[in-house]
């Protein structure tokens, strides 16, 4: 960059920050907050044009600012520069023909794996809930928006991505290569336990598994099962509305969650007597790689007292974004409005609680000995899961719940 150019730039900022003081002074409907933080960006600004190292590269560090700025909001905000969002709607409307079959969010920065659906390229490349992606394709996902990543993970069958994946217990990134393909529409695991306690596990709770949890429900109660365990760890692909769905299966009356935003009005989903199927006892199985749907069914049923719910809190992802189209061609996705617990707690800051609650030592345990993890994609729970048993005690009546 010139130093004219430099010049000018600096110029142009100390004019905005004249404009916004001058609103601040006369009108002081500006927020002193706002205008105390655009001042230390003016003076950070003019030290990295003046003192830095070398001339910057003034656009990309707008861009990488732009970048941290939404990063810093939420995993689902994010800032996609004019190049960034042509590209991304250029893959959406290319509808590919096959996936990588894994649910991701963000974490510490990083693209991380929620869940992998039994059957997908995600689990025949040995992904697991909790990796982190540190790269996609050669690119770093350290300010990549959620749905790059997901179109990353997109294309033609048969064709090859490259990750770079740090798990739990390495250091260092391990290069994996994921074939795309189809996922088989995951099926409903079920388990009969005791004579009379029914065990269904679901993948997903997408609209299509609502529709098959219902009539297992249904053919469940017509086998004579009087008891439900709902394992919904590791559960993370559906939406909030399908969560609202799925919670109506179950909760007679009361508010199942509520949707609001500083821009958007509250909205209310109750539940309606009329849509019950399950009206025996339930607990269910939720863990940190629990999502969306599954948290607002979760949530439902816990603050409606409806059942129990067993195991860790989940991850937390149940919110609205909208994309800004901006006038340089660049987009802003943002997140403009959270979904709630009965209970009024926000379910993208805080996840949902389980309302059975362990000691630290206990959860210390059952830590070491990886037992609180979900079983493998596709499968049952083991007789021997801590948390299984925990489940049967509760619906047998010898569980007694301990303060939180």
């Amino acid at each position: 960059m010139s130093r004219l150019t430099r010049q000018i730039a600096l110029a142009l900022s100390i004019l905005v920050m004249a404009y916004v003081a001058a609103g601040y002074v006369l009108g002081r409907s500006t927020d002193d907050k706002v205008y105390r933080s655009l001042t230390v960006y003016s003076e950070v600004l003019e030290h990295v044009q003046k003192d830095y190292v070398e001339d910057p590269d003034m656009r990309q560090v707008t861009i990488g600012a732009l970048h941290g700025l939404l990063d810093a909001l939420d995993p689902d905000s994010s800032y996609l520069s004019p190049l960034e969002y042509q590209d991304y709607k250029e893959k959406i409307q290319n509808k590919a023909e096959a996936g990588g079959g894994v649910a991701l969010s963000k974490h510490n920065g990083y693209i991380i794996v929620i869940s992998v659906l039994p059957d997908s390229p995600a689990q025949k490349a040995n992904l697991h809930t909790g990796d982190y992606l540190e790269s996609i394709a050669g690119f770093t996902t350290s300010q990549m928006a959620i749905g790059q990543a997901q179109v990353l993970l997109t294309g033609p069958a048969g064709s090859t991505v490259k990750l770079a994946v740090i798990r739990r217990t390495k250091v260092e990134p391990e290069d994996v290569d994921i074939v795309l393909g189809k996922t088989p529409d995951p099926k409903i695991v079920e388990d009969r336990i005791n004579g009379d306690i029914a065990y269904l596990r679901l993948a997903t709770l997408d609209t299509p598994a609502v529709s098959r949890l219902r009539e297992k429900l249904v053919l469940e109660e017509s086998k004579g099962a009087h008891k439900l365990v709902l394992d919904l760890r590791d559960c993370a692909i559906g939406t909030p509305a399908d969560g609202v769905s799925a919670a109506q299966l179950f909760v007679p009356s009361g508010t199942i969650t509520s949707l609001k935003g500083q821009t958007v009005a509250e909205q209310i989903f109750t539940a309606d007597a009329s849509k019950v199927v399950w009206k025996e006892p339930v607990t269910l199985l939720i863990s940190g790689g629990t999502a969306g749907a599954a948290e607002v069914l979760a949530g439902a049923i816990g603050d409606n007292h409806r059942g129990e719910t067993i195991g860790d809190r989940t991850f937390g992802t149940a919110s609205s974004q909208k994309i800004i189209q901006l006038e340089d061609g660049a987009a802003l996705i943002l997140t403009v409005a959270d979904y709630y617990t009965p209970a009024g707690k926000s379910i993208a800051t805080d996840g949902v609680a389980p309302t059975m609650q362990e000691t630290a030592d206990d959860m210390a345990a059952l830590n070491d000995l990886q037992q609180t993890n979900a079983p493998p994609p596709g499968q049952a729970a083991s007789p021997e899961d801590p948390l299984l048993k925990k489940a049967i005690e509760v619906l047998e009546g010898r569980a007694v719940k301990k303060a939180a």
